[in-house]
C-alpha cells in the first residue's frame, strides 16, 4: 500500500528537495576527488559492511536481516569475528548457508520469507535504508513491477564518481553528450543529469520517450524535474529542460547525432539497448551516416548479435549494470572479454553466487548481492538478482582495472522464466530464438519478435508477438519453428509438445511491446501485480 501524504507535507518536501539539490549542486566533484572516493571504498570494505550491519539492521527491531540473523543464532560479534578471520566474502558464505540470504521474489515482496519455523510476511519497504533522507522518491523500471525507491543526493554523488570514470575510460569527457531516458517516475533520466551537473560534464539534450509538462505528468513528477532544471540555472550550470521524443519520432535523434559526425565529432548517448538500436535503425532507413557515436545502454542484455547491430553503423557500444534499488553496480570495460563486460563496483557492493535450480535438470550460478556503503535506497544482505553471467577476477588495463576493480561479470543474462502448461524456458533460450533463428528463417530483425505472457482466469497464456514490418508469413511454420526449438532446449523433454497439443501458442501481429522505459524484453508480462507502487 502507498501511504498518501498531504498537499502540505508534498510542499514540504519540494522545497526542501529544492534546497537541498542547490546545496549538492553548487559544490561540483573533482576528479581527484572521485579517486578518492572509490580507492577509500575499495580499501574500507570490510568496516563498511560491519558499519551497515551494525546501525542499518541489527539496530532496526522490525528489520528482516536481523530477524533472519536472530533466528540463525548469530550475533554481530559473530560476523565481525568471522570478518576479522576469514574475511568477507567468506562471511557472506556462512550466512548464505545459515539461511541469511533474500530471493528475489522475497526482496521485491511477492512471497514470504520461509526458513525452517520461521515465516515473515514482507513487502519492499521493509527494505528501505533506514540510514538515509530519502530526498527524491522514485520507481524502478523492471518488466513485471516498479518497485518504490527513496533516493538520496549523497547516493547520486556516490554513483557520479564511477559515471566520471566511465567517461574517462572511454574518452568521452568532451564528446557532445545527450540522454534519451524518460522522465520521472522513473529514475535514470534524473539521476544521470544530475550527477552529470555535479560533475560538470555537459548534457546538450535530454531527449525523453514521455512529455515533459504540468498537464502532460502527474504534477510531483513535473514539479520535481522542473525544480532539477530551473536549480540548475541558478547555479549557473543549467541542464537541458526535457524535450519530447517518442519512438516514433526517434529519427530526430538520428538526425542529432548525424549532424555531429558530420562535423568530426561524434556524440555520445545514454539510453537501454532497445532505443539504441531503433537509432540505429531510424538511421539506416534515412540514410543517415552516425558514425562513431558512442553509445552507453544498459537496462537489458547487450548481447552478440545487438552489438553487432552498432558495429555494422561504425558505432561504439559499451553497457552498464545497474540495479534502481542500488543504482550502479558494474561498468563497462575498455579492454572487455566479452561485448557486455563491466566491472563490478567492490567498493560499493559485495558479490557472491548461489546455485539456483531452473528446471529439474538443470541450475545457473545467480549472484547474491550485499550492500557496503550507506547511500543507496535499498539495504541488501546476500539478495538475490535475477541474472547470472561469467563472474571472475582478472587484470586489466583500463582505467578501472588500475584503480583496482578486478573483478569482472560477462555475458551477462536473466533467468526470468517464460511459464505455461508448467514449464519453464530460460531468457537466454528466449533471446537466442528470438534474435537469431526466427529473423534467419522467416526474416525481420531482433526487434520484430517478442513473447507475450497474459493471465486469462488465472493460467498464463503465451503469444509471439510479429511485427507487421516482418511481412506475410505462414503462422503455422513459424508455431512449428518455436516448438522444434523448444523441444531441443529442455534437453529431449519434449516440453514443446504440450503447446502444440493444448494449441498453447498463439501469433500476434503487432508491434513488440515496451516498457515504462522503452526496453523491449524478449518476454513481455501483462498481468494483474498487486506489488506495483506509484
Amino acid at each position: 500500500m502507498t501511504t498518501k501524504l498531504s498537499a502540505f507535507t508534498e510542499l514540504k518536501l519540494f522545497v526542501g528537495f529544492a534546497a537541498n539539490l542547490r546545496g549538492f549542486l553548487r559544490k561540483p566533484m573533482t576528479p581527484d576527488e572521485c579517486a578518492q572516493r572509490m580507492l577509500h571504498g575499495l580499501q574500507t570494505r570490510e568496516e563498511s559492511f560491519l558499519d551497515i550491519l551494525e546501525n542499518g539492521i541489527y539496530a532496526i527491531d522490525n528489520s528482516p536481516y536481523r530477524k533472519l540473523l536472530v533466528h540463525a543464532g548469530i550475533t554481530i560479534d559473530d560476523v565481525k569475528h568471522s570478518v576479522r578471520n576469514s574475511g568477507l566474502e567468506k562471511t557472506l558464505e556462512w550466512l548464505l548457508n545459515s539461511g541469511v540470504y533474500l530471493t528475489l521474489n522475497e526482496f521485491k515482496g511477492r512471497r514470504p520469507i520461509r526458513r525452517g519455523n520461521l515465516e515473515l510476511d514482507v513487502n519492499p519497504r521493509d527494505f528501505d535504508n533506514p540510514l538515509i533522507a530519502g530526498q527524491i522518491v522514485s520507481q524502478t523500471s523492471g518488466s513485471r513491477s516498479g518497485t518504490r525507491i527513496s533516493m538520496d543526493l549523497a547516493h547520486y554523488e556516490q554513483d557520479a564518481a564511477y559515471v566520471y570514470y566511465l567517461d574517462l575510460n572511454f574518452g568521452l569527457l568532451d564528446r557532445p553528450f545527450a540522454l534519451w531516458r524518460p522522465l520521472p517516475p522513473f529514475i535514470a533520466g534524473v539521476k544521470d543529469a544530475i550527477t552529470r551537473c555535479k560533475l560538470r560534464l555537459n548534457v546538450q539534450h535530454w531527449f525523453s520517450q514521455n512529455k515533459y509538462g504540468i498537464f502532460s505528468q502527474p504534477v510531483k513528477h513535473y514539479l520535481m524535474t522542473a525544480l532539477m532544471v530551473h536549480v540548475s540555472r541558478l547555479i549557473g550550470r543549467p541542464m537541458p529542460a526535457p524535450e519530447h521524443v517518442p519512438p516514433r519520432d526517434v529519427w530526430r535523434i538520428a538526425e542529432w547525432l548525424a549532424s555531429y559526425t558530420a562535423n568530426g565529432n561524434p556524440a555520445y548517448l545514454h539510453t537501454n539497448v532497445a532505443s539504441a538500436i531503433r537509432i540505429v535503425q531510424a538511421a539506416q532507413e534515412r540514410e543517415l551516416d552516425i558514425s562513431g557515436t558512442f553509445f552507453r545502454v544498459g537496462g537489458e542484455p547487450l548481447t552478440v548479435t545487438r552489438a553487432a547491430i552498432f558495429r555494422a553503423a561504425g558505432c561504439e557500444v559499451a553497457c552498464h549494470y545497474a540495479m534502481g534499488e542500488q543504482g550502479l553496480l558494474g561498468i563497462g570495460c575498455a579492454s572487455p572479454n566479452a561485448v557486455d563486460d563491466v566491472h563490478m563496483l567492490l567498493d560499493k557492493v559485495a558479490v557472491i553466487q548461489r546455485e539456483i535450480s531452473l528446471a529439474p535438470d538443470f541450475s545457473v550460478l545467480g549472484n547474491l548481492y550485499t550492500t557496503l556503503i550507506r547511500t543507496p535506497p535499498k539495504l541488501m544482505l546476500n539478495v538475490e538478482s535475477d541474472d547470472y553471467g561469467s563472474l571472475e577476477h582478472r587484470a586489466c588495463s583500463c582505467k578501472l582495472g588500475e584503480i583496482g576493480y578486478s573483478l569482472h561479470f560477462h555475458t551477462i543474462q536473466s533467468y526470468e522464466k517464460l511459464t505455461s502448461e508448467g514449464m519453464n524456458f530460460l531468457g537466454s533460450d528466449l533471446l537466442k530464438l528470438l534474435e537469431d533463428i526466427l529473423p534467419n528463417k522467416f526474416g525481420g530483425n531482433l526487434m520484430d519478435y517478442q513473447f507475450l505472457e497474459t493471465e486469462e482466469q488465472g493460467l498464463p497464456k503465451v503469444s509471439l508477438v510479429i511485427s507487421p514490418r516482418v511481412g506475410d508469413i505462414d503462422e503455422t511454420s513459424v508455431v512449428a519453428c518455436v516448438i522444434d526449438f523448444l523441444n531441443q532446449c529442455s534437453g529431449g523433454n519434449q516440453y514443446g509438445e504440450r503447446w502444440r497439443e493444448s494449441n498453447t501458442l498463439r501469433v500476434l501481429r503487432q508491434d513488440p511491446s515496451a516498457t515504462g522505459t522503452s526496453k523491449v524484453h524478449a518476454l513481455h508480462v501483462e498481468r494483474q501485480v498487486s506489488e506495483v507502487e506509484s
